[in-house]
């Protein structure tokens, strides 16, 4: 057995500190986010949306494949995030974390539609200049929709009120209840056991808590804690970016490239902060921010990310475009959508996700 490269060590060593990196600044964004949105009275999930859902890792990829000339790389990367969060992140939040909420009719119709403008566009073969200002241009009035039914509806989704009541439930806190003693059913973040509890027999639990090593920032000023949200954003957004440099570097060591490894492994890697984003916040509790995620990111992928690589590059939307990677993705979000208007986010749905995105890899591969 060959003894690994100092190089290659080096690469591994990056590759791990980007993921510590992400994990942390995953525990710093929720802290921030949750304090952010009791200081200021937004909602949470807008704020999730936003700084969680629009995804600059997978854009600047988009844009530096567009770049050198390889938009089917750059389509390739926004098909693979959008599966990962949608098979792997759910599938793993399922699997081991299952939870209840009751997520509003108006946000499962987005999932469901906010596809439907790229795939139709792409019917005709290719998306040119004028699909990618379109789609650009639609994720606008999204995250309008967004901000403008939070502010004004009578049922807000999350409440600042309801954010400041899990403050508090960083060690297994109970669930809040109303004022007959029931539990506490605006708008569903807390409708379970914040591990899940769904499904009897082992209790899967994702130990990922870095608490001790994050600051607390109780008392701090709206403003400042929405500035420690974007930074841990950024924060997020280097640690995976290191762990692509450093990924790119192993697996080409290891004599793994070409067109697959963009489509597949990259995009796999550049989205680990999309798994903590979404299992993190379920398994704290707090599934709001998680299905922020999930909308947001889907939302950003289907419209602006793949609008932008539109915009720089002509994007071929024929033959496995159309025959792998839309059927895949729908079928995952045909998946998460059924368990989100349900209420319940089970471990046989996360098993089924997961299934899924291997035999996304088996069909890219065959």
């Amino acid at each position: 057995m060959d003894v690994p490269s100092p190089e290659f060590v080096g690469l591994l060593l990056f590759f791990l500190a980007g993921v510590a990196l992400v994990i942390w600044c995953v525990e710093l964004f929720i802290e921030a986010i949750t304090q952010s949105a009791v200081s200021l009275g937004v909602s949470g999930f807008f704020l999730a949306v936003v700084l969680a859902g629009v995804d600059l890792e997978n854009a600047i990829l988009g844009v530096t494949a567009a770049f050198v000339d390889l938009p089917d790389l750059a389509l390739g990367t926004v098909f693979g995030e959008s599966l990962f969060v949608l098979a792997v992140a759910v599938g793993v939040a399922g699997l081991f974390v299952p939870f209840r909420m009751d997520v509003p009719s108006i946000y499962l119709l987005l999932l469901a539609l906010v596809p439907l403008p790229a795939f139709a566009l792409s019917l005709d073969g290719s998306l040119e200049w004028a699909d990618g200002a379109i789609l650009t241009a639609l994720f606008v009035p999204v995250l309008a929709g967004i901000y403008w039914r939070e502010r004004r509806s009578e049922t807000t989704y999350l409440l600042a009120g309801e954010v400041e009541e899990v403050v508090d439930l960083e060690s297994g806190g109970a669930t809040p209840t109303d004022a007959g003693g029931r539990p506490e059913a605006n708008g569903g973040a807390y409708a379970g056991d914040r591990r899940g509890g769904l499904d009897d027999g082992v209790d899967f639990d994702l130990d990922l808590d870095l608490d001790e090593f994050v600051p607390s920032l109780e008392g701090r000023s709206g403003r400042f804690c929405l500035g420690v949200a974007v930074l841990a954003t950024v924060g997020m957004t280097v640690g995976s970016g290191m762990t692509v440099v450093s990924a790119e570097g192993i697996f080409r060591t290891l004599g793994i490239t070409g067109l697959a490894f963009g489509a597949t492994v990259l995009s796999f890697i550049a989205s680990i902060e999309e798994l903590a984003l979404t299992v993190e916040p379920v398994r704290r509790g707090r599934p709001h921010l998680a299905v922020g995620n999930v909308v947001g990111s889907t939302a950003f992928y289907v419209t602006a990310n793949v609008g932008i690589v539109a915009l720089l590059r002509p994007v071929d939307t024929t033959g496995a475009v159309m025959t792998v990677h839309w059927p895949f993705f729908a079928a995952s979000l045909l998946v998460v959508g059924a368990m989100l208007a349900r209420g319940r986010v089970t471990r046989l749905g996360g098993a089924t996700l997961l299934a899924m995105y291997v035999a996304y890899w088996i069909v890219n591969y065959a």
